[in-house]
């Protein structure tokens, strides 16, 4: 096994200046200047199973980047894993979720493939660590490691970004094949309190609530006309050219294109620029509901008429941690093939290319800008980045009532919750009512992305792991 560094750009602090309070600046400030005195001599390293697709891996371009253009030492190494083992570990995520997954065994056979191919990353992993460096581990993939790193004197913090609001005996099993890894870090970090098993309180643990990049290609400011142009350029928006450049700003600030095209799923004319459209953007996830979400919006279709749906995610094949997608991007397509013609017609399956990231990232932006309603009727949701982004943009969000989605949506007022995401009717409801009130629709957009501003931009995330740091280096 190998472990493979990431390499990430140098992004400078400065470009937070004016989106944050000037206190929450002050604030700041301070933090950091107190973790670059703890960290002196130190590394920082993160350690996880992609560095592409998904929430976990677009934080840690940003957060390693933002340390690395203070001075700060922050690395980042991805970890090796036979198709049996990311099976297994796609199993353990299904299972904290509170769901059955694929329904496979925990067994001493699952347990020996974990714990080899575990051992052999984390013997990759200590080979990079100084004496006195932090490791942080994030999620199921590399719970694994914590022992035989932990054992070598290091400080090791496991960062969990999934769970249940409510346990069940799904991620009792799961949480129970975990244990005897967990138990041994130094420091645990869940996205919400509901997520911390009950052998981790009483150890040193830390609720921290993740956060987007403002300034990074997925999240910057884009004229009309950029994202018009972007749209068009990748094959999700009818119409000639209007003067804009399908161009993006890279997170170093140089100015790039969008070269690639999408791989769309159509059928008849696709969205113009006046077409209202409704939008989701996840991996191709059961737990995402996207076959749901298609059939939520054949539920409004027929009373409203004008609307598209687009359903978006990656590439299939591209992120290498995720063995579904292939499968679940075919039952979607054939989902979608089963619809009406005139209905066929409104909805459009996307896969976006992965093959540069700030590329994808810029697709997102143009398509959530572009979008009239974003939804996000996750089954289950760990914290759900795609809304934070979704809100950052001032566009009305429709999102299930679970995980992380309650910490960001206050029902009516910064977005719309759904108590039941399988209540099909309901969720087209909610998304018809939004779409003949656009007044509403521009107040809840307006109060999201305030709500963001405060609260889940990388200041706040960033205090916090200097708050935790303090409490373990001493």
């Amino acid at each position: 096994m190998t472990a493979r560094e990431v390499n990430v750009p140098s992004l400078s602090l400065e470009r937070m200046r004016g989106l944050i309070d000037l206190d929450d600046w002050s604030r700041l400030e301070e933090g950091l200047a107190k973790a670059q005195v703890m960290l002196a001599g130190r590394q920082l390293w993160n350690v996880n199973s992609t560095s592409t697709g998904g929430g976990v891996a677009e934080m840690l371009w940003s957060w390693v980047g933002l340390a690395r253009g203070l001075g700060v030492g922050m690395r980042w190494l991805t970890i090796d894993g036979a198709p049996e083992f990311f099976a297994l570990t796609k199993r353990l995520h299904n299972l904290l979720h509170g769901e059955l997954g694929d329904g496979g065994e925990l067994g001493e056979e699952e347990r020996s493939v974990y714990e080899r191919v575990s051992g052999a990353n984390a013997d990759a992993v200590i080979e990079r660590l100084g004496e006195r460096d932090v490791v942080f581990l994030h999620d199921p993939q590399t719970a694994g490691l914590i022992p035989r790193i932990a054992a070598t004197g290091r400080t090791v913090v496991w960062r969990c970004h999934i769970g249940a609001d409510d346990g069940n005996g799904y991620s009792g099993s799961g949480w129970e094949f975990l244990e005897p890894y967990v138990t041994q870090a130094d420091a645990c970090v869940f996205s919400r309190d509901a997520y911390v098993p009950d052998y981790c309180r009483g150890m040193v643990t830390a609720i921290i609530p993740p956060s987007i990049d403002a300034m990074s290609p997925k999240n910057q400011e884009m004229e009309p006309t950029q994202v018009r142009a972007i749209l068009r350029h990748v094959g999700l928006l009818a119409g000639e050219q209007d003067g804009g450049e399908p161009s993006y700003k890279h997170a170093d600030g140089t100015p790039r294109q969008v070269e690639r095209g999408c791989e769309v799923i159509s059928f008849g004319e696709l969205p113009d620029v006046d077409t209202p459209l409704v939008v989701q953007v996840s991996r191709w996830d059961r737990l995402k509901d996207p076959v749901g979400v298609m059939r939520g919006f054949v539920e409004m279709a027929p009373r409203d008429g004008g609307a598209h749906l687009i359903l978006a995610g990656p590439s299939v094949g591209s992120v290498g941690d995720d063995p579904d997608g292939v499968v679940v991007l075919a039952e979607v397509r054939d989902e979608w093939r089963r619809l009406p013609p005139k209905l066929r017609a409104q909805v459009h399956l996307a896969c976006l290319p992965m093959e540069d990231l700030d590329e994808n990232a810029a697709i997102v932006n143009a398509l959530q800008r572009q979008a009239t309603v974003i939804v996000q009727k996750s089954l289950k949701e760990g914290f759900g980045l795609t809304v934070t982004e979704a809100m950052w943009k001032g566009r009305p969000v429709v999102a299930s009532a679970t995980g992380g989605i309650l910490d960001q949506i206050e029902d009516g007022v910064t977005g719309v919750l759904l108590k039941n995401p399988l209540d099909l009717r309901a969720f087209g409801a909610a998304i018809l009512k939004l779409l003949g009130a656009p007044e509403r629709a521009e107040q809840i957009g307006l109060a999201a992305h305030e709500r963001v501003r405060k609260g889940f931009l990388e200041d706040r995330h960033t205090l916090q792991y200097v708050d935790l740091l303090g409490r373990l280096l001493v």
